[in-house]
């Protein structure tokens, strides 16, 4: 098992757009989606992530997201320890909106 990639905000927006498969999965908080999400992410919040882990296709890639990439980089090891593709969003939604979606609102 290999590390876990580190993508660009930029680079996750391409391999969503190139993949329709692929999944934006956002492991934040609802209040933290509420204040601001990426179109078309999918919420599951971190602490609920092993209840509802059967929502996830195993055979889609997961480009996995949250405030700084902290979060989403233990929840892409954890999946990736269960077989799943996984990418994680280096910085987070807060990377996005400097790089990506300059309208994104900031908490």
């Amino acid at each position: 098992m290999g590390g876990i990639p580190q993508l660009t905000p930029a680079e996750a927006r391409d391999l969503l757009g190139q993949n329709a498969d692929a999944v934006l999965l956002d492991v934040r908080e609802e209040w933290e989606y509420a204040q601001a999400h990426v179109a078309g992410s999918r919420l599951i919040p971190m602490d609920e992530l092993p209840d509802r882990l059967e929502e996830l296709n195993p055979e889609h890639a997961l480009v996995v997201l949250c405030h700084h990439g902290n979060r989403s980089q233990q929840v892409s090891i954890w999946l990736q320890s269960r077989g799943y593709d996984v990418n994680n969003v280096a910085g987070g939604i807060e990377a996005w909106a400097d790089t990506v979606d300059p309208g994104l609102p900031r908490y």
